[in-house]
């Protein structure tokens, strides 16, 4: 399959479908949401995950809020602010979802004034606007990404930040799927992701169908492997980055981080711009997701794997330090620390 075909959406006129991945790697469905509900739902579900793919979705999801409106313009935008404080509840880490609907409220209210049919079709446009600015974000991303990189290299990534996470091509899966293209032959070790599984799912499920040599492999088994000598470098995505280059990702990136750093592993965390929040000065002021802990011990087994009342703690991410992170890769090009002092730049 060819790897740019791999994406979460797919469009169909003004219909935006979106790839269940809770239904992967078994079974491939695409959602039709309808209304805002719908894309909350699959936002808060991890129908559709990964930061920029939910801004994508969000902002296919204000527009949908809108698409059938018939009213005042004065209704129009308390139906408009309305659905956009009610999707920004759908996930609070991944910084993406609130920059997709403040953009796409932003441009509404600066084309004012204007008619109810011209600011739909503006909105629309919005968004798909932040999806194909993604696609090309993406692609830069593993253009860097790849410089940093060397034939035959063994590569570690957590999580998924591929192209189910994105619109198309993915963040640090970007330099792995060109290299497949240009003969690089890497070797992808994928941590399973506990207890989501996103890597077991999805990342060896979007690797396989580009040809990757890719092995599967617990959490916990990360350190054998890299003292082993089997990881040349490290590769993960964000969901929000500080303004100091602290970075919050999917739980469990934190411990990878410091185990590269122990073996002198570079550790490279690809960040969109539009995931770096300059207003969030450190990791510490980043608000964790806290999920439902039956995730760890009764979502993927036919009986229940732990005993009945038993307390749980399931944060869905966790903050790395900028410390262990030896570079950030975004759009713009690879920043390096100091990061308060470089992260700025790529905005100008």
């Amino acid at each position: 399959m060819n790897t740019f075909e791999i994406s979460p959406f797919r469009l169909e006129g003004d219909v935006w479908l979106i790839l269940d991945q809770t239904r992967l790697p078994g079974t491939e469905v695409y959602l039709r949401p309808e209304t805002k509900e719908d894309i909350w739902h699959a936002i808060n579900t991890l129908q559709v995950r990964g930061a920029p793919a939910i801004g994508i979705a969000a902002a296919y999801g204000l527009w949908l809020s809108v698409k059938d409106f018939t009213g005042s313009m004065e209704e129009f935008a308390k139906t408009l602010q309305a659905a956009k404080d009610y999707l920004v509840t759908a996930r609070p880490t991944a910084v993406n979802l609130a920059w997709a609907l403040e953009r796409m409220w932003n441009t509404w209210r600066k084309s004012q004034p204007c008619d109810i049919i011209t600011s739909k079709d503006l909105l629309f446009a919005e968004a798909k606007k932040i999806y194909e600015e993604d696609v090309a974000a993406c692609k830069a991303m593993g253009e860097y990404g790849l410089t940093l990189l060397k034939p035959g290299m063994g590569i570690l990534t957590h999580c998924n930040a591929g192209a189910l996470a994105t619109s198309k091509y993915g963040t640090c899966l970007a330099p792995i799927h060109l290299g497949q293209e240009r003969g690089y032959n890497f070797h992808v070790f994928s941590d399973e992701t506990r207890p989501l599984l996103q890597g077991a799912r999805l990342t060896c499920w979007e690797l396989q169908k580009s040809g990757v040599d890719v092995t599967l492999i617990c959490d916990n088994m990360a350190a054998s492997a890299m003292k082993q000598g089997k990881i040349d470098a490290v590769v993960v995505g964000c969901d929000r980055m500080a303004a100091n280059g602290d970075g919050a990702n999917k739980i469990g990136t934190f411990g990878v981080a410091v185990l590269a750093k122990e073996y002198g592993i570079p550790f490279y965390m690809y960040v969109p711009t539009s995931t770096i929040d300059l207003s969030t000065s450190t990791g510490a002021d980043i608000h964790i997701e806290e999920r439902n802990g039956e995730e760890i011990h009764k979502l993927w087994y036919a009986e229940d794997m732990a005993p009945a009342g038993i307390k749980t703690w399931n944060p869905a991410f966790d903050v790395t330090d900028a410390k262990y992170i030896t570079a950030v890769i975004t759009e713009k090009g690879i920043v390096r620390p100091p990061y308060t002092e470089n992260l700025p730049k790529v905005f100008k």
